[in-house]
This record gives structure tokens, C-alpha cells and sequence, in this order.
């Protein structure tokens, strides 16, 4: 059995959706981070960067159990350990490998500063440049993946990969973030896909109805989430 540390942000998503996928039995645990519960030492022992995902495998390597966090990590121990969405071929398998890092290092970090300029940041200050930045960086990104896609079926060759799986929750909210399917047919077609698979219908409808306190969170639990205010390093 896995235990799943999760809530609803689209790292997490990828998790859902990969473990519908191989079929593996898993607990959720949910993390509200917009109450700070990502800070429980006890949840720390699990992941010390205090972030969800993460995952717990009691019948890990070896029999052992084993910990994992970080969802790039995740997707690959889960991968390996059902023997599905990543090639046995060494040059396929980095075509996957590094797709994969495309999302984590690119995709996840600039969605997200775009995300949290847009809908979090204080109204009464100039964001103007911070929004520039990112809102152009997001479209830059989503035409690198479109002239991917112009060459090839999926993000990481001619098969559904974690590669995949791991940028799909991203792009959900593409109209949110100025990108139109109608412009971009390659993005649409390879999206279409994806949603239309049965286990990615199953893994959202969990994600669907997790309930959080980010609607009612109050000015310190977002400033503890954000680390601004009181929280702040600088």
C-alpha cells in the first residue's frame, strides 16, 4: 500500500493520475498547506521541504519501506516499480527523462509565479513587470511544447510517458493563462487525449471534490503560505 501526502495543486494532480494509471493501491492523506499543516514535524520527517506530494511505499525496494517527495521523483520511482510509461530503450528513455525535467524545472516553476502574480499578489502595489515576465514566459513554454507535439504524438516520443502525465494538470487551465487551443492544434490534440483517458477521468474526480481551506484562509495562514509578512527571510 502507498500513502499519498496530496491536496489539489497540479503537482499532486500528477500523482493521482499516475497511480489511476498502474493500478497501485494507495491511501490519500490529505496536507492542508492553506492551514499550515505541511509544517507538522511529523509531516516534515516525511518531506523536509514541507511540500506535497509525497509519497510513502510500505513494500518499497527491497521490501523496505521507502519515502519519496518531489513529484518528478515520484513519477519515476512509480514508474519503475509498475514497469509502465517509461522506456526500457536508454535513448527513449532520456527523450522521456528529459521532457520530464522540462515540466519540473520550467513548466511548474513559471505557471506557478504566473498563478500567484495573478490571483495572489497585493493589489494596492505595481505588479506590472512581475506579470509581464511570467505571462510572456508561459507563452514561450506552451510553444516550445507546441512544436513538440508538431513532431511528435506525445511529450516524450510516440508513447504516453510520465513525461506526459506530469505537464498535463498544468495545462488545464490554459485559457487562464492566455493560450487558446484553437491557436495552438497540436497542444489540442495531445490535451484531448490525455482527458479522454480513464484513469486521468478517475484521478481528477478524486482531486474534484478534496475540500481545503484556501477560500477561507485567513491573512496569516496566506502569508505563512507565501512566506511574506511575518514569514519573510528578506
Amino acid at each position: 500500500m502507498i500513502d499519498l501526502y496530496a491536496l489539489t495543486s497540479p503537482n499532486v494532480q500528477k500523482i493521482y493520475i499516475m497511480l489511476e494509471e498502474v493500478k497501485l493501491p494507495y491511501k490519500e492523506h490529505f496536507v492542508d498547506v492553506w492551514k499550515g499543516e505541511q509544517y507538522d514535524p511529523d509531516f516534515i520527517k516525511i518531506n523536509p521541504n514541507s511540500k506535497i506530494p509525497a509519497i510513502v511505499d510500505g513494500e518499497g525496494p527491497g521490501g523496505k519501506p521507502i519515502t519519496v517527495f518531489e513529484s518528478g521523483a515520484i513519477l519515476i520511482y512509480l514508474a519503475e516499480k509498475a514497469g509502465k510509461f517509461m522506456p526500457k530503450d536508454a535513448a527513449k528513455r532520456y527523450d522521456v527523462l528529459q521532457w520530464l525535467f522540462f515540466q519540473t524545472s520550467s513548466i511548474g516553476p513559471m505557471f506557478g509565479q504566473f498563478t500567484h502574480f495573478k490571483m495572489f499578489a497585493p493589489k494596492d502595489q505595481d505588479n506590472s513587470y512581475a506579470m509581464a515576465r511570467y505571462q510572456t514566459e508561459v507563452k514561450r513554454l506552451y510553444e516550445v511544447m507546441e512544436q513538440r507535439l508538431a513532431k511528435s504524438a506525445y511529450l516524450g516520443g510516440d508513447e504516453y510517458s510520465i513525461a506526459d502525465i506530469a505537464a498535463f494538470p498544468w495545462t488545464r487551465n490554459h485559457d487562464v493563462q492566455g493560450v487558446k487551443w484553437q491557436d495552438n492544434p497540436n497542444l489540442a490534440r495531445w490535451f484531448k487525449a490525455i482527458d479522454e483517458r480513464p484513469a486521468v477521468k478517475a484521478a481528477l474526480a478524486k482531486v474534484a471534490v478534496i475540500k481545503s481551506n484556501r477560500e477561507t484562509a485567513n491573512d496569516d495562514q496566506k502569508d505563512r503560505f507565501f512566506n511574506r509578512g511575518r514569514y519573510a527571510r528578506a
